[in-house]
């Protein structure tokens, strides 16, 4: 089992979320968060003065899957969360993490069942 943690552009979570439907991947979990890192934040102004914005608006998809998920889970968030072909500085990052046990709460099965 692995907990799939991908940081994507918001404006790609309807074509990450299709994508993934088409793996048969139908269970996520959505978080508003912000960050950067490369893009390094974005300038604006604002009456006539400029200012900095350390931090961008993203979207935290989590994932738990069997094994025999990860690769086709990984293939569908690259397909759905890129900006264009080549890609672009922000479209995101993709972190798959062991996942030692998971528990469903209302039938208390656990591991590979539990997903």
């Amino acid at each position: 089992m692995k907990l799939i943690i991908a940081i994507i552009q918001p404006s790609r979570l309807d074509a990450v979320k299709e994508a993934l439907t088409r793996v048969e991947v139908h269970r996520l979990t959505v978080v508003d968060c912000q960050g950067f890192g490369r893009q390094k934040g974005q300038t604006g102004g604002m009456r006539g003065r400029d200012y900095g914005v350390n931090l961008l608006r993203k979207v935290q998809l989590q994932i738990g899957v069997n094994e025999e998920f990860v690769q086709p889970t990984i293939d569908a968030i690259l397909e759905g969360g890129r900006s264009s072909d080549q890609g672009e500085f922000g479209d995101g990052k993709i972190f798959v993490l062991p996942m030692d046990d998971c528990v469903r709460i209302r039938t208390g099965e656990r591991g590979s069942d539990a997903i």
